[in-house]
């Protein structure tokens, strides 16, 4: 925002926090995706803006982190977290979202959102080069927002966050849609209103790349402190501080600290992963699962944990076909599926009960718009009934998972509830390696899903029609037309009434069985500062550097 000015429903966003009817960190996520200041944000609710962290990190070293190492993609198309955590040593956000649920301005300075969400004005930062020393100004913020609306770009689900300055038949930016007020400005004007766009800037997929890029990350040019040097596929990626390029950000954020960073890959079993941990291979995990959380602590490590709405969706594809026939198009397949099994049992056997329950529609209670619903039933008798009223009580599910521990172990917990109800049913494991290659074509699987900051982008990322991450092949008119107007809505109680219609769609329609949120942990060394688990997985690598 503009300085001394507050967007008005801020001001009504603090007055619901001061009477209990919004979380602090629902108060920020909406406040400041309005564009006001983390810092404005706390002082409207009476607080001081947290502090730094009391131990600062010193200059140089090499920080070695467990993760997937995946290959590089052109951003906009990139499907896990793993990928961005390694270009987004060079190619940086518009916008990051920090763990207390704020928005915090990166390569944009500030913002500024109309009151009817149709308009908004992104103000560039003044003093950032890309790697090259060349500016960067808002001719690369509008070339990048319009190559996000390319929906003819196979696997771009940055398009799905840009509807409405999309024009529909050319499948591109609407003309007017994207201009440059001046050298340092950009105007977005949206042919319906939408407050889930700076949101969107801060998601995975966001990366900004410059005018010439290639497609290729690992060769293009940047705006962040490092540069890659490494990406073995499976194995191990690097990345080094660019000793060519004053970084921009180390005079506003402080950092980078470390001289190098490296990705390692030991597969998906936690075994490995606290293996590699206890012998001094690595400093920091992606993320501590199950039985290791607790024996990751025996090492002395420092546990970080975070409550999230990241979740595992057990999946029926509606428009695959299985030995001629498409078993999921029928809505009393689904459902019959979905009432065979507790969440409850899921939660406790496939993720040690160290989570929340969920209700199969994807909306979490710490969203803004979550609507209480009564929970699912679980009638094991009344499920194989209705299988075979369908004419499927013979036939033969295929229930598909990565093998992991989690994950898998989650099946497990479902297709032993299936045959208890006496639906065959049988369970087929794939390495990692492999999963993701086909990820949205399984008949029946599990896929696990990252936060997204309100329920309405989950939503529209994942189930409405059409969509690249659309796994489910769900497609549904009155579910489409009440998420676009929930879209357009700011105020969450008012949009609450138009989630509790979307969350019963998806439970009557039996898309998912969608048994739990997690809680997510990580464990790093302690002389590691800044190494927090972070509620969407991001690693923000110029913050990492060991204790001085």
């Amino acid at each position: 925002m503009t300085s001394g000015h507050i967007h008005p429903a801020a001001r009504d966003l603090a007055a619901e926090h001061a009477a209990g009817q919004l979380s602090r960190r629902e108060f920020l996520t909406r406040a400041t995706s309005l564009g006001v200041t983390a810092t404005a944000a706390y002082g409207l609710i009476g607080l001081a803006a947290p502090s730094p962290a009391a131990a600062q990190p010193q200059m140089g070293g090499t920080i070695r982190i467990q993760s997937d190492v995946r290959p590089l993609k052109d951003p906009r198309t990139y499907d896990w977290p793993q990928m961005s955590n390694l270009s987004r040593g060079w190619l940086e956000y518009l916008v990051e979202y920090q763990r207390d649920g704020s928005f915090k301005p990166m390569l944009l300075e500030s913002w500024e959102v109309s009151d009817d969400a149709t308009e908004y004005v992104l103000r560039v930062r003044p003093g950032v080069t890309w790697s090259d020393g060349t500016p960067f100004t808002a001719a690369d913020v509008a070339f990048n927002i319009a190559r996000w609306c390319e929906t003819g770009v196979e696997g771009n689900s940055m398009a799905s966050r840009m509807t409405p300055l999309i024009d529909t038949e050319t499948g591109m930016a609407r003309e007017g849609a994207i201009t440059e007020t001046d050298e340092m400005t950009v105007t977005l004007a949206l042919n319906a209103p939408d407050i889930t766009l700076i949101a969107g800037f801060s998601d995975y997929p966001a990366a900004i790349v410059p005018q010439d890029f290639n497609g290729d990350p690992m060769m293009s040019k940047g705006t962040g402190p490092y540069r890659p040097v490494e990406l073995e596929v499976g194995v191990r990626s690097a990345m080094e501080r660019n000793t060519d390029h004053d970084w921009w950000g180390t005079e506003v954020f402080g950092g980078p600290y470390a001289d190098r960073i490296e990705y390692h890959d030991f597969g998906t079993d936690q075994a490995a992963h606290f293996a590699a941990a206890d012998a001094g291979e690595v400093d920091m995990l992606y993320e501590s699962l199950g039985e290791f959380v607790d024996l990751m602590d025996t090492i002395g490590w420092t546990k970080s944990e975070t409550v999230t709405a990241n979740t595992v969706v057990i999946r029926t594809n509606q428009n695959a076909e299985v030995n001629g026939q498409t078993p999921y198009a029928d809505a009393a397949v689904r459902r019959a599926l979905a009432l065979a099994v507790s969440n409850a049992i899921c939660l406790e056997l496939g993720y040690a009960g160290r989570g929340t329950l969920a209700e199969n529609h994807h909306v979490c209670p710490i969203h803004p718009e979550y609507a209480e619903l009564p929970a699912p039933e679980t009638d094991p008798e009344q499920a194989l009934a209705m299988l075979q009223e369908a004419g499927l009580g013979d036939f033969e599910h295929e229930l598909i998972s990565i093998d992991d521990n989690w994950r898998r172990n989650t099946c497990d917990a479902v297709a032993a509830q299936l045959r208890d109800a006496g639906i065959p049913v049988r369970r087929t494991v794939i390495p990692g390696s492999t999963f993701w290659n086909d990820w949205t074509q399984y008949p029946f699987s599990a896929t696990d899903w990252a936060q997204r900051p309100l329920g309405v982008q989950v939503l529209a990322l994942a189930y409405r029609s059409g969509e690249p991450w659309n796994e489910t092949g769900f497609s549904n008119a009155e579910f489409d037309a009440t998420l676009q107007e929930a879209l357009s809505i700011a105020d969450a109680d008012t949009r609450r009434e138009l989630s509790a219609k979307l969350q019963r769609i998806m439970q009557e329609e039996g898309v998912v069985i969608q048994p739990y949120w997690r809680s997510t942990f990580r464990h790093a060394r302690p002389e590691l500062v800044n190494a927090e688990q972070h509620p969407t997985f991001e690693i923000h690598v110029y913050k990492l550097g060991y204790e001085a």
